[in-house]
């Protein structure tokens, strides 16, 4: 009998990154990480899910050869290798289990409008007061500081 062949850990098997991101940057910053062997959790809004499911073409082809316009070619490939989860962060029971999930996480990554989290407690302070350990990753497009920060 042989032994059967042993599974090659990957680089980042055990880290728990929670992701918050949507668009470009973030996705693929966290799909890199997936890649790596993250076990990565993708919080998406309900209902709708993540704006770049729709976004194609291309799509997802059907069994009958047709298009699923919920599902696009982008979407999917920078959403590989993680899970998701439906969650309305603008309600209270939505962003204190969002708060639950960064406690446990080791890595958080978003990357919304300078601010835009710190309304539901979401932004660093409020995730480094439940998570010390955390590495909090906000990506934007003209940095944190200074005057270009809060442009769109």
């Amino acid at each position: 009998m042989t032994e059967p062949a042993s599974k090659t850990p990957r680089a980042l098997e055990g880290v728990k990154v929670l992701d918050l991101s949507r668009v470009l940057a973030g996705p693929w910053c966290t799909q890199i990480l997936a890649d790596l062997g993250a076990e990565v959790l993708k919080v998406e809004h309900p209902g709708r899910g993540d704006d770049t499911r729709a976004w194609g073409p291309p799509f997802l082809k059907l069994p009958d050869g047709s298009d699923d316009p919920r599902e696009s070619a982008y979407y999917l490939c920078t959403n590989r290798n993680k899970r998701s989860a439906a969650i309305d962060m603008a309600t209270p029971e939505g962003s204190a289990l969002i708060r639950r999930l960064a406690a446990e996480a080791d890595i958080l990554v978003e990357n919304f409008k300078v601010g835009g989290l710190a309304k539901y407690g979401l932004d660093y302070a409020s995730i480094a007061a439940i998570n010390p350990r955390i590495v909090y990753c906000s990506i934007t497009g003209f940095g944190q500081t200074g005057p270009p920060a809060r442009r769109l």
